[in-house]
């Protein structure tokens, strides 16, 4: 059944929700260094603001997902757009570290969760024989945010105290965020891979999948990544800065990854819808954990560079393919819930990997034991994903 072109507008609506509530939540490495004197706080200390955001998106994705299966994503994601709105707000009023803590780090995670998975997820059902090109084009809003706006806050910071740039980061999230909500709409009818005229959605409950080893696989492979892909973006602009290399460069190493993470999703999305999806996450798994050789290594602005783009590649390519598989192995039927789920895997390594990787530089002076253990977790997670292929998809 060929795809309606509405279905079009649902996704390019997705990327800018993407590029809105992820260049937030990238726009942290801008301000990192107004945080740390602000406060006179230490690396590991500003971390967890990271790491807590990180925590609440992917932990509430599931109920999010869930949300948005029973009454639609329009409405779920423009609270989302809200409440990100409301926590950038709160945080540019906060005197203290932990009241940071609880307005962005609380406030705008729960936002993004609103926002996150009910839009990304929301894709898949649309489109039957494009949906890896649709999901690369619209998870690469995630790239385009991650290299425009912690750009754009570095601009406005070097012309404004940090809390003017935060209240006019809400006003954008506000003005953008919620005329992209406005324009998702739920499928008219569910559809999926060679079937027409279905009126019901077909798949495994979310109860049903998650009692499945290929979901199982999925979720472990999920979790043992996630510190190797949020650590580089609390990090690296810091790691630069230890270099002594200019502060611009410094937060345009994050917009870099961006780049890397936009050409992944186009390409990546195109290429896997030929060979395969589930064999491409299992490369993709490999290469990020490859590209930290670049960072350990790094001793000037070049190396730097290569390893951003190279990272942004591989990180972008995984997590545009992320929801099409779950389309692919577990249906339709719950496939916000199912999403959600899986991302919540990634809550703990979001939390801990960026505080942690601050904590053993504030002990040791460096990156190298994080980069270390950053390969050993790539491939473990490179296994995980193996095997959750060699599995295959669930049955219903």
């Amino acid at each position: 059944m060929k795809e309606t072109p509405y279905a079009w507008v649902v996704v390019w609506a997705t990327f800018v929700c993407l590029g809105v509530i992820f260049g937030v939540s990238y726009s942290f490495a801008a301000f990192f260094e107004s945080f740390a004197a602000e406060f006179a706080a230490q690396r590991a200390d500003v971390s967890w603001i990271f790491g807590l955001s990180g925590f609440v998106y992917f932990v509430m994705g599931a109920p999010g997902g869930m949300l948005a299966d029973r009454f639609g994503p329009r409405g779920v994601c423009a609270t989302g757009m809200a409440l990100i709105a409301l926590g950038l707000l709160a945080t540019s009023w906060a005197q203290s570290l932990w009241a940071v803590y609880l307005c962005y780090g609380l406030l705008v995670g729960l936002g993004i969760a609103f926002v996150y998975t009910p839009s990304i997820a929301n894709v898949q059902p649309w489109f039957t024989t494009r949906r890896g090109l649709a999901g690369g084009i619209a998870s690469s809003g995630v790239g385009a945010g991650t290299l425009l706006v912690p750009v754009l806050v570095s601009l406005a910071l070097s012309h404004m105290p940090w809390r003017e740039a935060m209240r006019t980061l809400a006003g954008g999230v506000l003005l953008l965020g919620l005329l992209a909500a406005s324009l998702l709409q739920r499928a008219p009818r569910p559809i999926t891979a060679g079937t027409a005229g279905l009126t019901e959605a077909t798949g495994l409950s979310l109860r049903e999948t998650l009692r499945t080893p290929t979901f199982r696989w999925f979720y472990a492979a999920v979790v043992l990544a996630s510190p190797v892909m949020f650590i580089p973006f609390a990090h690296v602009s810091a790691s630069a800065r230890d270099l002594h290399l200019d502060d611009s460069l410094a937060v345009g190493l994050v917009g870099l990854i961006g780049v890397g993470s936009l050409v992944g999703r186009f390409a990546i999305g195109v290429l896997a819808d030929r060979l395969g999806r589930a064999a491409t996450l299992v490369l993709m798994q490999l290469s990020m954990g490859a590209s930290y050789a670049m960072w350990f290594s790094a001793q000037g602005p070049v190396a730097l560079m290569l390893f951003a783009l190279w990272f942004g590649l591989s990180y972008g390519s995984i997590v545009s393919l992320l929801p099409a598989i779950c389309m692919d192995y577990f249906g339709a039927k719950s496939v916000a819930g199912v999403v959600g789920t899986l991302y919540s895997g990634a809550a703990v390594g979001n939390l801990l990997g960026p505080v942690l990787a601050g904590a053993v530089f504030d002990a040791m002076g460096h990156y190298h034991a994080v980069m270390a253990g950053c390969v050993g977790l790539s491939l473990l997670a490179t296994w995980a994903t193996h095997q959750m292929r060699r599995l295959g998809r669930a049955q219903y």
